[in-house]
């Protein structure tokens, strides 16, 4: 049977990268880190979602692989300056369905 988990055993183990009180935006990060190659798990988004009122003591974690902390974190920098946005004037962003 194939392993399909992202865990590479020599990439190291799990990290935390960053935490959010919003599972949303967790799994917004783990896109942006899939897309630039990066493994990434988002961890105790249910119960974040599922006590919201607890949702400070317990955030969604974002996490990564030892190995790809630095690469991770840079990309997150990225990530929060803005660089991934897409602007309102690109041409090639077309909000009209056909």
């Amino acid at each position: 049977m194939p392993d399909n988990s992202p865990y590479d055993p020599e990439q190291g183990d799990w990290q935390t990268l960053t935490t959010f009180a919003v599972a949303t935006e967790a799994w917004l990060l783990q896109g942006r880190l899939q897309a630039c190659g990066v493994p990434t798990l988002v961890a105790d988004d249910q119960m974040a979602q599922t006590y919201s009122l607890l949702a400070q003591a317990i955030p969604a974690r974002v996490m990564v692989p030892q190995r790809r902390w630095a690469e991770a974190e840079a990309i997150r920098q990225a990530w929060l300056r803005g660089e991934f946005a897409l602007r309102d004037d690109d041409p090639d962003v077309d909000a009209r369905p056909g």
